[in-house]
């Protein structure tokens, strides 16, 4: 087998076989190697290949990074000095590079790709609501560098455990991995929490009394709309809002989601239906339904991540909404010897659905407001309209309330707080 034929395998299975989170995948890749053994420091650095020649500095031939990624500067490179940035560095956990630590022999590097190995036990330990705390980690790498970024023609691997964070791939990507990582285990990050409510209100008039106090900031859905507030006036909105008729709320008012873990808010109810006739000439009847499921309601996940400073949040917001308007019934024959005109119905969905998948970046003493429009609700509720037989389905403008709460553990002031209780609220989803 040729030298050249060799690179190509190495290069077909990182490539596609390592981007994941399971010791199985990794492991036979490496061959008899072996992945570097794991220890408490958090990064670990290494040139792979004994007599490979790093590659210069720059962007690496045919590299595919994003521009945000590139636009990145290296850590503390352009940071003025001063205590913000020496406390900052105080709270960052401390790395040291194992000399002894070599990855496997024979990898590409043309791109002057490195071997580094992150710990990340300070965060996966204190994770008790999930059993793979790492999978975060891997998510939001992904959203940094860029899935494409793992995919080109440059030999890379991303690989976790509930220990460390196994990454291949060059100098510049490598800076990005380090500060997510960073972000996950630091003390900061290890005691902040958000607060998360999510409301309706029949209609989006309720923006004429408050546009003074909403600033705007870009989005890129298309239908949807995003402000920031302050804490003191968010409280302000949703106290007035409280007290509409149309106000419905759909999470828990306590609702917490920790600093880099992923919290799910859903409310679904099945709603079976006849899709099909199955036909059966020698029985009477002379068919059976086939019956099905349409699962209606909402799922809305948010995942947030605080910058190493504190002073600014990331969180990606996913939202899928699936209404059944109603459901349109259909004759079909179903006839046999006996009874050739016989009919039966079958039912065809009329339905709505709405999808969002942002993300957001806002200061952490402001609250996040993100406005998805006048959309099916979120549960079942009265038809619109007052006419019979002219009625629609119903809608409702859903409202989404993001604000970090601080510290866990620590008693939010209430006076200051966007997301404080409204009294309407009875438990009810």
């Amino acid at each position: 087998m040729s030298s050249r034929f060799r690179r190509g395998a190495w290069r077909l299975m990182i490539t596609f076989g390592c981007i994941n989170v399971a010791t199985a995948v990794v492991c036979p890749v490496i061959g008899q190697d072996g992945l570097p053994e794991a220890t408490e420091e958090a990064t670990h650095e290494t040139m792979p290949g004994p007599g490979r020649a790093a590659a210069p500095p720059g962007k690496p031939r045919g590299a595919a990074i994003s521009k945000k990624v590139l636009s990145k500067p290296a850590r503390g490179a352009g940071e003025p000095a001063g205590p913000a940035r020496t406390e900052r560095l105080a709270q960052a956990p401390r790395r040291t590079r194992d000399e002894n630590s070599q990855a496997p022999s024979g990898l590409p590097n043309e791109a002057g790709q490195v071997w580094r190995t992150y710990n990340i036990r300070p965060y996966t330990v204190r994770v008790t609501s999930t059993n793979r705390p790492e999978q975060s980690v891997i998510d939001w790498i992904l959203r940094e560098t860029g899935y494409e970024t793992w995919h080109s023609d440059i030999c890379s691997l991303l690989y976790a455990d509930q220990s460390t964070v196994t990454a291949y791939h060059t100098p510049e990507v490598q800076a990005v991995v380090e500060e997510i990582v960073d972000r996950f285990v630091s003390s900061e990050a290890e005691a902040n929490s958000f607060g998360l409510r999510v409301i309706t209100v029949g209609s989006p008039n309720w923006r004429a009394k408050f546009q003074p106090m909403l600033h705007s900031v870009p989005t890129q859905t298309q239908g949807i709309q995003a402000w920031l507030l302050h804490k003191e006036d968010a409280a302000l909105v949703l106290s007035e809002l409280s007290k509409r008729n149309d106000f419905r709320e759909h999470s828990s008012p306590h609702l917490l989601v920790n600093n880099g873990q992923s919290t799910t808010v859903s409310a679904i109810r099945p709603r079976p239906y006849v899709r099909n006739l199955v036909l059966r000439p020698e029985r009477i009847p002379s068919y059976e339904p086939d019956n099905a499921q349409f699962d209606e309601g909402f799922s809305l996940e948010l995942s947030p991540l605080m910058t190493l400073d504190g002073r600014l949040v990331d969180a990606v917001i996913k939202c899928n909404i699936d209404q059944l308007e109603r459901l349109v019934r259909v004759s079909v024959p179903a006839g046999n010897a006996v009874n050739p005109r016989q009919q039966a119905e079958v039912h065809v969905p009329q339905i709505a659905h709405f999808g969002l998948h942002e993300r957001f970046r806002w200061p952490s003493d402001q609250v996040l407001l993100v406005g998805l429009g006048v959309v099916a609700t979120p549960v079942p509720g009265k038809p619109n309209g007052l006419v019979p037989g002219l009625t629609g389905p119903p809608r409702a403008d859903l409202l989404v309330f993001i604000d970090n709460r601080g510290k866990v553990g620590q008693t939010p002031d209430t006076s200051r707080s966007g997301m404080r209780d409204v009294k309407t609220y009875h438990g009810r989803y």
